[in-house]
């Protein structure tokens, strides 16, 4: 009895927190609605990358600050999905991303934007591009390198073909591979996937389901699909795969790399007003091609050592005009308005025969 009395006494206490907590989230509400007619009137965008950023630094030094319990990572969901229903508020935002339903990319979209927003799946990268150039989607979301495998040639080449397109920010996904089927592990016949995660999961595969027939297929999500409809078929997929096709997750986490994650650039239409403001912690993607003479390219990346500038990435892709002609893909540490990036940014143009900023945005320090 005593212990029925505890437990009974400590669940009205969360009931009464319960009603608070709705009762505040209402109350913030109310003043989003207010910020959406601000928004409306001066035409900024819904959503700001920057101010994102601000509220979950806030909220993980607010959580600091009292002591916990809960994980960082369990209130930035919760923000994240707060955020997502504010939009909808404002007005509801589309976010274009590689489909299909299920998709890693598919994924990221609602670990980053939440279920609030109308994720719309295109059938390529190039899509996504086009539906936000055209005005057809608020935002995009790409991916652009995967830490196993380097740099998405298709969306560096999606980049040279869309040049009305900016980045707004960045978002890094860990990339968790699930085997997922309808039927028992002894009744599994084939296993699909797509081939670049059939390669991921290599090892795991030849120690559990060494003699089970493996076939390569478009996509993961198209591996989950034929994993519902076909007897004794399975599917490697991400765990959303799992929830839009009512698959079984068998095995759990099965890669051979246990830290791969996958590096995705939310793109907006340039002049839309969605350029991302400083932040004091910040990345740019440019993208330039070299004069043709000697040490042309180290002269580029001179400027920016002396400037102090740390690059930390670049990528080539040949610029497909001229033959052995290379665009550079460069990642630098700050943001476009910073005096020292920008002073650099001039003087570095005066090496190249072009240089384009693709976009400043808040650099991403959390895994989702």
């Amino acid at each position: 009895m005593a212990e029925h009395d505890a437990l009974q006494s400590l669940r009205e206490k969360i009931d009464e927190l319960d009603h608070r907590i709705v009762e505040l989230l209402n109350a913030r509400a109310r003043i989003v609605v207010d910020i959406g007619k601000v928004k409306h009137q001066s035409g900024s965008p819904i959503y700001a990358p920057d101010r994102e950023k601000i509220v979950l630094e806030r909220i993980r030094k607010a959580n600091q600050d009292v002591g916990g319990p809960l994980p960082n990572a369990c209130l930035e969901a919760i923000y994240r999905e707060l955020m997502s229903g504010s939009f909808a508020l404002e007005r509801p935002l589309r976010i274009a991303y590689l489909g299909p339903q299920g998709s890693f990319s598919h994924l990221a979209s609602a670990k980053k934007f939440g279920s609030s927003v109308e994720h719309v799946p295109v059938v390529a990268i190039e899509s996504v591009f086009d539906e936000v150039a055209r005005g057809h989607a608020d935002l995009g979301l790409v991916p652009i390198e995967n830490s196993t495998v380097g740099g998405i040639v298709e969306s560096m080449d999606a980049f040279l073909e869309h040049p009305n397109v900016t980045i707004v920010a960045e978002v890094l996904i860990a990339i968790h591979s699930h085997l997922l089927a309808r039927c028992a592990p002894e009744e599994i016949k084939v296993i699909y996937s797509k081939g670049e995660a059939l390669d991921q999961c290599r090892q795991w595969l030849n120690a559990t389901f060494r003699d089970v027939q493996r076939l390569p297929v478009a996509s993961s999500s198209k591996a989950a699909e034929m994993a519902a409809k076909e007897p004794g078929a399975a599917a490697i997929g991400s765990s959303l795969a799992a929830e839009v096709y009512d698959l079984k997750m068998l095995f759990a986490n099965i890669e051979d790399n246990p830290n791969n994650v996958t590096r995705f650039f939310v793109i907006g239409k340039t002049g839309n007003n969605q350029a991302a403001k400083r932040t004091g912690d910040d990345k740019t993607s440019i993208i330039f091609t070299t004069s043709h003479k000697a040490g042309a390219l180290v002269d580029v990346l001179d400027v920016f050592r002396r400037y102090g500038i740390n690059l930390t990435n670049i990528d080539t892709r040949p610029s497909q005009k001229r033959n052995f002609e290379y665009y550079f893909f460069t990642d630098l540490l700050g943001h476009v308005e910073d005096d020292p990036v920008k002073e650099a940014l001039v003087e570095a143009k005066q090496h190249c025969l072009q240089l384009a900023v693709l976009g400043s945005f808040p650099r991403a320090t959390e895994t989702l």
